[in-house]
Parts: C-alpha cells; structure tokens; sequence
C-alpha cells in the first residue's frame, strides 16, 4: 500500500516522506483493518512529527490520528466507521488500524471528509463546553483559534446550546471563515485588543465560558475578561507557550480554570465518548453542525497540510483522501 512515514523528527515537510510498496498494517485481537476513505489533519500530527507530543510513536511511524474509513472484515464490513488510528499504523495511507471497540458509525448526513473531521475537534468541544464548562442558554462564549479546526467546531456548538459567540481569530480571512461559522462577533487580534473588545461586548461582564486552544496571551488575556463565576477551559498550546497561571488571580476574580484532555475519556469513560456521538450525529442529522472542510487533499499531499496546520495557515479542516 501506499503510506507516508516519519523515519526522523522535525518540521513535517521535512521528515515526512511517501512509500508505496509499504506492508498493510495486521490487525491484533480487538483491532480493525480499514480501508482509509478520508482523514482529517490535526495539530498533534505536527507535534508527533517534532516529537512535542505526549504520544511518541516509535519510528518510524505513519502519522494521522483522525479518519473516516471501511474495515475490511468483520461485523463492520462494508460500512463507514470514523475514530481515531492506531500509530504507527495512522490515517495517512491507504489502510490503517482502529480499535474494534472505540469505533463510531459514521453519520449518514456528512460526505466521508466531513465526517472524519467529526470526531475529535467535535468530541472535544463537546466536552469542554458540555461536560467540563455546562455551558448554558444565554452565556456568553469567548473562542480563541475561532475559525481553526477545534475553534470552529465550538464556535458552532456554542450556537447550537443557545449562547452568545465571541469569536477571536488573526487575520481578515480568518474572521470571515468565523463569521461564516456563526459567530456573533468576530475581532482580529491583529486589528484589536480583544480584551477590552469583549468587555465593550458585555457591558463590562466579561465572558462566561473561554475556550482556549492556544494558551501563551490568549490565555492571559482571558483572565483579564473573563466574568464571575466564568469557566476557562484549557484545551492546549498551539501557540506554543504553556502559560503558568496565578492561582491568587483566579482566587481573586473567583473564576474556574479547567482542563481538557479529551482521550482520556477513552480509557476513563468510553460510554460518554459514544453520548457525545449521538448527539453530535444528531446535530449533524438536523444540520446545525457541519465541519468546514476548507481543503481536500490527495494522499500525496498529505505533508503539505501538516505542514500548514503546523504553521498556522489553515481555517476549518484539512482532509486528505486516498
């Protein structure tokens, strides 16, 4: 089969590399062989790649953690599937491994990109918002990264749970992609002091709930305008700074920081992973939510989207079919 290989660490573009003629991952017991129809970039592909992730496949390794795909053989035979892979044998090839018991049917109302697209970006807002933040009608919700892969999948269920959007992003293209999406107000970074932008936006409240994938100013700035009682959820460090936070700060203005790491719901929760997926099928099903692919990639360019989340150049999701 055809698959990419990450054989040394460093910058995607550099260190990935496409092989045919490469052995088609065997399944263990409990795991799936499937045929990859899409998968969907994300940014722990980039830190794997740099070796800056908590996951450290051993080398070399096919990157792609998020798919939408065929098993090849038993009970889910000729049906779509979505989930994540199984490294080294990841998404960007033609066949890949999955966890037999971790697989979610694909929902019926999205093409196979959107629906890889649905699975970790979507679990994980659903969970910061839902499950860690209980978002409720009428908050307001502050997303940084809004028009980014996991950014755009809050901005839209935000909506969907009835609150106020503030959308932050950096550059004009940007902003219209989270217009797009549904946010109610959308400032650039570049153009603007968010945080006095959404004190302006709540009389001075501040936001209820912040969802924070980039860490570094954007979580500072947060603590800044972040209203009583307000939750932060940390969902990560794209930009690359870990913030150390005062805790007196957060005793001070009595506002929550919260962590999300999503796949330990894997291991702690299986049975909230599959809640979720019904919820987030239904949502689909009624097409209040809808992943932006903004780019569909062949396999054989594959690196070139890594390389572009990495980078920070990219809105919606990036897929890559074979």
């Amino acid at each position: 089969m055809k698959a990419w290989q990450v054989g040394g660490l460093g910058e995607p573009a550099e260190v990935m590399r496409i092989a045919d003629g490469i052995p088609r991952p065997v399944p263990a017991e409990g795991q799936l062989l499937v045929r990859v129809r899409a998968a969907a970039v994300n940014f722990p592909d980039a830190l794997m790649c740099r070796g800056q992730y908590q996951v450290r496949p051993p080398l070399p390794f096919t990157p792609g953690v998020e798919l939408c795909g065929e098993p090849a053989e038993g009970p889910y035979a000729g049906t779509r599937v979505i989930g994540t892979a199984l490294l080294p044998a990841g998404a960007f090839a033609e066949y890949a491994l999955m966890d037999a018991a971790a697989v979610l049917p694909a929902p019926e109302a999205l093409d196979d990109a959107e629906a890889a697209a649905l699975h970790i970006g979507y679990q994980t807002a659903w969970f910061g918002l839902h499950r860690r933040a209980a978002l409720a009608a009428g908050e307001t919700l502050l997303v940084h990264a809004a028009a980014g892969g996991v950014g755009s999948a809050a901005v839209q269920l935000g909506k969907a749970a009835g609150a106020r959007v503030i959308g932050v992003v950096g550059g004009a293209a940007k902003a219209a992609v989270a217009r797009e999406l549904g946010a109610d107000l959308v400032i650039d970074r570049h153009e603007r002091d968010f945080v006095a932008a959404v004190k302006e936006a709540t009389g001075g409240r501040g936001a209820d709930v912040v969802f924070d994938p980039v860490g570094g100013d954007a979580y500072t700035g947060s603590t800044k305008c972040v209203a009583f009682e307000g939750r932060i959820v940390v969902v990560g460090f794209a930009g690359g700074t870990i913030p150390a936070p005062s805790l007196g700060h957060a005793l001070v203005k009595n506002y929550s920081l919260l962590g999300l790491h999503w796949g330990l719901y894997n291991t702690h929760d299986p049975q909230a992973v599959r809640h979720a997926h019904r919820e987030l099928t239904e949502l689909a099903a009624k097409g209040v939510v809808r992943p932006l692919v903004s780019e569909r990639l062949p396999l054989e360019r594959a690196a070139e989207g890594v390389q572009r989340v990495a980078d920070g150049l990219s809105t919606g999701r990036i897929t890559v079919q074979p």
